[in-house]
């Protein structure tokens, strides 16, 4: 039996039958809709449901969205993405479309059920260890956004993730950064791999661990640096940092949460005149200068120069909900926004 969540008619945002795209609210919940309408289309797909029984159509057809195609992976079959098109109706005025996108291209998190879990854990395993750049799902995805970039240009191009979604999202938007080509993205509950330390109640604490582990960074940066002879002055970031993607965070999800106390102890640093350690420490990861020393290639995906922050400040019952995309098109939503500019 279907999941009542499964249901657009039960659970989708059926409080925005007009979209104003100018609108940040309503950009995101058609985003996150896009998103649960891939989750669906995998979910469709495993239970064998098509025609009129299949529930993911609704996700993006009450959007005015065409599915163009799904994203498949090579190793299990699993959809894992698709790409959409928008289709307004012709009584819509351009004017009323002004930053709505021609494509949108999501990608789902982790699906717990027995068809697709292995190889989701698998992808989620490779990003813990910070490689999910050499798998072959991330391969295809990054092939698609560059073949549709190519095609209709990146202006018309949206990217959106959730969760394990959002960190392949991350990654395919890095890599379009680092050519010059900076895609609207936005990214649900992006994973953070490092220890929680923002659900450290003490602020002097956290604020002391912080300082300690950008001083540690740093400094093993630097050690890496002279050992590798590589320029210290060419920041790596500088050329990722006009890249803003929108950040959706809970702070009771420790999955993604740490993404405030990264933004937020940047800022302090600064103000104490840090801002120099800072630089160097907010580039890098501990796990990913000690794979380095190894000789082992890793990317830390979730290290990025600038971000749109969206934090959802709406009390959440339990882990589940507050790391579940539903949340993003509930109305009433208590939600703090910064934007944080890489300098």
């Amino acid at each position: 039996m279907a999941s009542e969540r499964e249901s657009f008619d039960l659970t989708g945002p059926l409080h925005l039958p007009y979209v104003l795209w100018d609108n940040a609210y309503h950009r995101m919940s058609v985003a996150a809709s896009l998103v649960q309408g891939v989750y669906i289309l995998e979910r469709d797909r495993q239970e064998n449901r098509e025609g009129p029984d299949a529930l993911a159509p609704p996700w993006w057809t009450f959007f005015h969205f065409q599915l163009l195609r799904p994203l498949v992976d090579d190793v299990d079959s699993s959809i894992f993405g698709a790409i959409y098109e928008f289709k307004p109706p012709a009584s819509q005025c351009n004017d009323t479309l002004y930053r709505s996108p021609r494509y949108v291209i999501a990608f789902r998190g982790t699906l717990t059920k027995s068809h697709s879990v292995s190889r989701d854990i698998e992808l989620d395993i490779h990003l813990i260890r910070q490689g999910l750049h050499q798998t072959s799902r991330s391969d295809i995805a990054v092939q698609a956004v560059r073949n549709m970039v190519a095609t209709v240009g990146d202006s018309n191009v949206w990217l959106a993730g959730h969760s394990l979604g959002s960190a392949m999202a991350m990654l395919t938007g890095k890599a379009m950064a680092k050519s010059g080509i900076f895609i609207e993205s936005f990214l649900f509950n992006p994973p953070f791999v490092s220890a929680p330390i923002e659900r450290i109640k003490d602020e002097k604490l956290k604020h002391g661990i912080r300082f300690a582990g950008s001083v540690i960074t740093a400094g093993l940066t630097i050690a890496m640096k002279a050992k590798q002879q590589k320029d210290l002055s060419l920041d790596p970031f500088a050329a990722l940092s006009a890249w803003v993607p929108c950040l959706f965070v809970n702070p009771s999800d420790h999955i993604c949460s740490e993404y405030i106390g990264y933004f937020e102890h940047r800022r302090k640093m600064e103000e104490i005149g840090a801002g120099v350690i800072e630089r160097l420490a907010t580039q890098n990861s501990l796990s990913g200068l000690l794979m380095g020393a190894f000789g082992k290639e890793s990317e830390a995906l979730h290290l990025i120069p600038s971000a749109s922050l969206t934090v959802n400040v709406t009390p959440s019952p339990d882990f589940k909900e507050a790391h579940g995309i539903h949340q993003w098109w509930k109305p009433d939503l208590r939600l703090e926004h910064k934007l944080h500019n890489y300098k």
